[in-house]
Formats: C-alpha cells, structure tokens, sequence
C-alpha cells in the first residue's frame, strides 16, 4: 500500500488519471492522436485499452484534472463507436466519468476520505451503459456509494475497478489509481505491449501513398477523405458547437475543451476534404 508521501510528487499532492477505452489498441491510437497530449497505450483486458496521460494541463497549466478529463473522454466518446471511461484524482476528490456517443456523460465523485459525493442513480445508469449484471453488480457498486469510514476516494476507485472486472477490465497492478500521472506514464512504457501516443502531423502519421496506413487509421482521420470520413466531420463540428456552447454557459472547463477539439478536428476534416479531394 503506497504511504501518503509515497503518492506525493515535488509539487505537492498527486494528480493522475486514466482512460479506459472499450477497444483494442489499434482502434484507440489513431482517435486518441486526437488529443494532442502525450501518452501512453497499453491493453487493459481482452477487450479494452487505458490510456495513461502525461497529464501537462493539470501539472504545468494549473486547470482541475476532473475538468479535462471530462473533455477528452467526451471528445473521445463521440469521435469513435466504443465508450470510454475517465477514472481521475486530485489532493481533494477522486472519481469516474463514463462517456459514451452523444448521451449525457456519467458519473460519480468522492471526497478524499471516501465520503460519497455523487448520485445513487448514476451508479445504475452506469452499470446499466457498461453491461454489468443489474443485481450482483449494481449491489457491489451501491456499497461504493454508502459511507464507509474505512474506505477513502483511491480505495473507492479500486473498488470501482474490481467490479469492471466482471465485464473484462484488467489493468496492470503498476497502474493503480492514486498514483502521480508521470509515475504512473513511466511505469505504463516499460509496459512490452505499450504504445506511445502523440499528435505526429499528417507527414508522420501517414506515408506517401501508404494506403495500408490508411486503412488502419480508419474514417475518422481528417486525410482518409470518403463520404464517412464527410459525415463523421459534418457530425464533430454540430457535437462541438453545441458542447463550447453548453461549457461556455455552464463555465465547465470540460465541456470547453470537448467542444474545441471536436470543432478544430470537424473543420480540419472538412477543410482537408476540400483542399485534397479523393479521385
């Protein structure tokens, strides 16, 4: 069990978060480039990927972990057909979002001593969009949302992910939630299955004439160019005027920062399309 000093870094208590994807690497990479922040890829489970963040908005730019979390996994959510679940903490607070498609994200907060600080009804909406049984499972998440004086936000996390273990989440023992972002990005790289994820620009994503590299970018990259690759930009562009424009009246970090890289990336697709047109 880490000490207290053990989850602190040189600038003070620890800030992390992970992003569990319900899909193999190879689908995950080519969207995740979309966030422009580095990070790592490895499995999580036969049928699912964590992304492990170096986390520079909160550690170097001062904005809240749970903020920009909610942006990527919202971001990452619309931008591809499998959900994606943000497990985040800070010295405070500690707790879970799930995004999936357009629905409205989900999820549930605690204080740093575990004190539940979210909605019951969110434990079974989430059970219910990840596939957990509707008795056995959602009784097991129901005890994580009741006080428990032994039990603090990171147990509570942990306890969250024994539960996914039912629907396939298996994440390496050197991932445990709690831990700094850049411990937890250096243990993710000695991983042998791990992946580096950065925004390489088109030149060193794709090759002249690479249509294998193509193929496996998939129709959501804005030089794959095709009628779905149209759609799926024309559909980013209304996701994110409409999620700036619930951030901007909510004032929600989040919700900004979701909304910004759908409308940078529709327009980029759209104007790629325009500028570079298929034969």
């Amino acid at each position: 069990m880490p000490t207290e000093a053990g989850r602190t870094g040189p600038a003070g208590p620890a800030l992390g978060a992970l992003l569990l994807c319900r899909a193999v690497p190879g689908a995950v990479a080519p969207v995740a480039h979309l966030l422009r922040e580095p990070m790592q890829l490895i499995r999580a489970g036969d049928e699912w990927s964590v992304l492990v963040p170096e986390g520079g908005p909160w550690r170097y730019g001062g904005e809240p972990v749970d903020r920009v979390v909610t942006g990527w996994a919202t971001a990452l959510a619309v931008g591809a057909p499998w959900p994606v679940l943000a497990l985040w903490w800070d010295a405070d607070h500690a707790g879970f979002l799930l995004a999936s498609g357009f629905r409205r994200p989900v999820g549930f907060v605690w204080l740093a001593s575990g004190v539940p600080a979210g909605e019951d009804e969110a434990m079974r909406t989430f059970a219910a969009r990840v596939g957990l049984d509707p008795v056995l499972d959602v009784q097991a998440l129901d005890q994580l949302a009741k006080p428990d004086s032994a039990a603090d936000a990171r147990t509570r996390l942990r306890g969250l992910l024994a539960v996914l273990a039912r629907v396939g989440v298996s994440l390496p023992p050197e991932l445990a939630p709690g831990e700094p972002a850049d411990r937890l990005r250096k243990a993710a790289a000695l991983r042998p299955d791990s992946l580096p994820v950065a925004w390489p620009g088109r030149r060193e994503a794709v090759g002249d004439g690479d249509t294998a590299d193509l193929s496996r970018l998939g129709p959501w990259m804005p030089w794959t160019g095709g009628p779905r690759a149209h759609a799926l930009a024309l559909a980013q562009v209304a996701a994110g005027v409409s999620l700036l424009a619930r951030g901007l009246r909510r004032r929600s970090g989040g919700w900004v920062v979701a909304g910004g890289l759908l409308l940078a990336n529709g327009t980029l697709s759209l104007a790629y399309g325009l500028t570079y047109p298929r034969d």
